[in-house]
């Protein structure tokens, strides 16, 4: 078992630091949003496509959902601050560079673990409670989900796989609060591909991946240090600027899509681009202008939280009128 030594980490002063972390630091719990979203649009979809909706199927998968969120939490936590990421962040705010509690609280490490492993154990008994609920033919589906979420949450940061060191973080990140998220919801409630599910894949991956961005822009320095080769530390701050503009105008492009196609809901759907007309211009003239700034890109990472907290809600609401259409 890996082990750890916080003397090797941070010096003695900051070894000293009684403010313990709350539960909710500890796990990042307002970033949460970012895996509940998906689930219950892919849900509210899955139940209006087939007409029944399993209330056990949607508190499991909510449940297995949180569970492995906040595994990838707690252990991108733990990896970035062994492998000395965290510890030359400087920049580090509630939007980016991880929650920093071992860096102030380094006893904590076995506590972090706990929970990292805690998050997979209650993943992993809620997805064999799902297997009460869902077709057998979708039992290979399940448990795929469920091992492939695994694999992520703990390798995003962890040696030896290491996604987000190698440059995989963006697509793992994207898979993962995208498709994967979608796919799960519609098969707990017994509902696999089709063209509805296939539309709404992308739109809260590139959500999620939009945050990650910004915080890369935040972190470039730190990462180019510590070896995290996300796309703001191999093309620079102009070019995933420029990115960042692009997964935005993805999710408009989406949700635009998914009006024309979802008959009975479009008005409701195209208003959960609302905070894409009031913040997004604003959020995409500081990123443009300050791409190389990380105290002005602290203000376009928080613009872009609100745009995607707005936005999960605004979409959950549009399913919801297209569910009871």
């Amino acid at each position: 078992m890996l082990q750890y030594n916080a003397a090797t980490i941070l010096p003695h002063e900051e070894r000293m630091n009684t403010n313990k972390p709350s539960l909710l630091q500890m796990t990042r719990a307002p970033f949460l949003s970012s895996i509940i979203a998906p689930l219950i649009t892919g849900t509210l979809l899955s139940v209006k496509l087939r007409s029944s909706f399993s209330i056990p199927g949607f508190f499991l998968v909510l449940i297995t959902g949180i569970g492995l969120h906040v595994a990838t939490n707690v252990y991108n936590d733990i990896y970035d601050t062994i492998q000395g990421t965290d510890k030359v962040n400087v920049h580090r705010n509630e939007f980016s560079g991880g929650s920093g509690v071992l860096q102030d609280n380094p006893s904590l490490m076995s506590t972090m673990y706990r929970l990292a492993r805690g998050g997979l154990i209650i993943a992993l008994f809620s997805t064999i409670g799902l297997m009460f609920f869902v077709d057998t033919a979708l039992w290979p589906y399940l448990w795929g989900l469920y091992f492939v979420g695994a694999f992520f949450s703990k390798f995003y940061t962890a040696a030896p796989v290491k996604l987000a060191y190698r440059g995989l973080g963006e697509i793992s990140v994207w898979f993962s609060f995208g498709p994967m998220a979608i796919l799960v919801a519609a098969v707990s409630q017994n509902v696999l591909f089709n063209s509805h599910v296939l539309l709404l894949m992308p739109v809260s991956g590139l959500s999620t991946l939009s945050i990650l961005i910004v915080g890369q822009m935040i972190d470039v320095e730190a990462d180019k240090i510590g070896g995290k080769h996300g796309v703001a530390s191999r093309l620079g701050t102009g070019p995933t600027a420029a990115l960042y503009i692009l997964a935005q105008l993805g999710i408009t492009a989406n949700v635009i899509c998914m009006a024309l196609f979802f008959h009975g809901a479009a008005l409701w759907l195209l208003g959960s681009l609302i905070p894409y007309i009031l913040l997004f211009p604003v959020a995409a003239s500081v990123i443009i202008k300050h791409h190389n700034n990380p105290e002005e890109l602290k203000r376009a990472a928080k613009m872009t939280v609100m745009i995607h907290m707005l936005f999960s809600l605004l979409l959950i609401t549009g399913f919801v009128v297209y569910l009871l259409r």
